[in-house]
């Protein structure tokens, strides 16, 4: 249930309900195997109403299930349900201590990404002010499809949640209209009202989970359900000045992962282990009594979660490969270890950046020319060919689909 950023339809499931590309917050369209719906209503509520509803069809059934409940928030452009618009209106959110980043002792990837609050946010779409009002200011959009972004969510809206809308979000384009922010001042004026958006759709979120896991306490099915919360990468909220994610550094590298299965995991209990998103079929699988087919990578996590002693793995593998594309991340792959990162940006540049977590969690100073870090350096590119191996990438592949990536730039005129 919910989004399916695909273009494919949904295969091997009993019944689904997607949201076509990356869906809407308000009256949302959906898919399903009978053709496209709509829906009234608020996104994050909708999704958790039908998958509570798929559950109540079923829940005589003793039959095993998996269900996955895909929200769409927090995803951009942050449009907030109409009872949390002002959640936190009068609440000063902390900057992080790199919103101001300049970028030294970094490379290129990392100075010429076009992700930057200050310069490629939108002040439409992104931090909500009326178009009119960016123009009579003199300040340009960077992307063209910012103003479209915004007036189709808009659009979307009932005439009272219009109402409600313009009644939060008025004051606030009036402000900045008699304001004269500039540089960092302008800077942290979009920090703090992207922060209030995007906090405010993981309310609903937070909101929605509650009510799905009291829904399984209710009925009964929590003693016997593994829940997973997770998503498919973390996000910038500020750090280097960013507000997107691509990058290996940590704060997209970084998922957030938590676990509930009673009687198998101990109520608050945290696991440091390095683990990646390829290892959740294999845990299913090994949790349902099902063998694992050998050609998944991944691994089950059911040791970890069961506390049992277990032969970990030691170091992770990223490769990103999106380059030329929107924000401007160059393609990069690389390894972490539980103190180390070693990363290689390829393509437009041949750079190397290393990083010391334990002495340098904020990534800011590559030391990968430091004589003093020489024998970590080897440890880990023997590390990462042996990664590289494993998961059956190589240069040969990369430059396979290199060509491929740019033909299709190409016939779209991207390139």
């Amino acid at each position: 249930m919910g989004k399916w950023h695909l273009k494919s339809q949904p295969t091997g499931f009993d019944y689904w309900e997607v949201l076509p590309d990356q869906g809407d917050y308000y009256q949302p369209d959906f898919r399903t195997p009978n053709g496209m719906i709509n829906e009234k209503g608020y996104v994050t509520d909708i999704i958790t109403d039908k998958a509570i509803a798929y559950l109540d069809k079923r829940k005589e059934n003793e039959e095993p299930f998996m269900l996955m409940v895909h929200h769409k928030a927090p995803h951009r452009e942050w449009m907030v349900a109409m009872e949390h618009l002002q959640a936190f209106k009068d609440q000063k959110i902390k900057q992080p201590a790199t919103l101001f980043d300049d970028y030294k002792g970094r490379g290129k990837a990392a100075q010429e990404a076009e992700m930057r609050i200050s310069d490629h946010m939108g002040l439409t779409n992104d931090t909500k002010v009326e178009p009119e009002i960016r123009d009579a200011k003199g300040l340009k959009p960077f992307m063209g499809w910012y103003d479209f972004a915004y007036s189709k969510n808009l659009k979307r809206m009932t005439a009272e949640e219009k109402a409600k809308w313009e009644e939060v979000y008025g004051p606030i384009n009036e402000d900045f209209k008699n304001s004269d922010l500039k540089g960092k001042e302008l800077t942290a004026w979009k920090y703090q009202r992207y922060m209030e958006d995007y906090l405010g759709t993981l309310v609903s979120v937070d909101e929605n989970v509650g009510r799905l896991l009291d829904y399984l306490d209710q009925t009964g099915l929590a003693e016997n359900t593994i829940v997973v919360y997770t998503s498919d990468q973390g996000f910038y909220l500020g750090e280097h000045g960013w507000f997107d994610k691509r990058f290996m550094y940590e704060q997209s590298f970084r998922t957030p992962l938590m676990v509930r299965w009673p009687g198998h995991i101990k109520a608050g209990s945290v696991n440091k282990d390095l683990v990646q998103n390829i290892d959740y079929a294999p845990s299913f699988l090994e949790a349902a009594g099902v063998a694992v087919p050998t050609d998944m990578q991944g691994a089950s996590l059911l040791p970890l979660m069961e506390q049992k002693k277990t032969d970990w793995r030691d170091a992770l593998y990223y490769h990103y490969y999106e380059y030329p594309g929107i924000h401007g991340v160059k393609r990069h792959y690389g390894i972490k270890t539980k103190r180390y990162k070693l990363i290689h940006f390829y393509y437009d540049v041949d750079e190397w950046e290393l990083y010391d977590l334990e002495k340098d969690p904020d990534e800011m100073q590559n030391v990968y020319t430091d004589p003093s870090y020489a024998e970590v350096k080897d440890t880990l590119h023997q590390k990462l060919e042996d990664l590289r191996k494993q998961y059956g990438d190589s240069d040969q592949l990369t430059q396979e689909m290199l060509k491929a990536d740019l033909k299709r730039l190409e016939e779209l005129g991207l390139n």
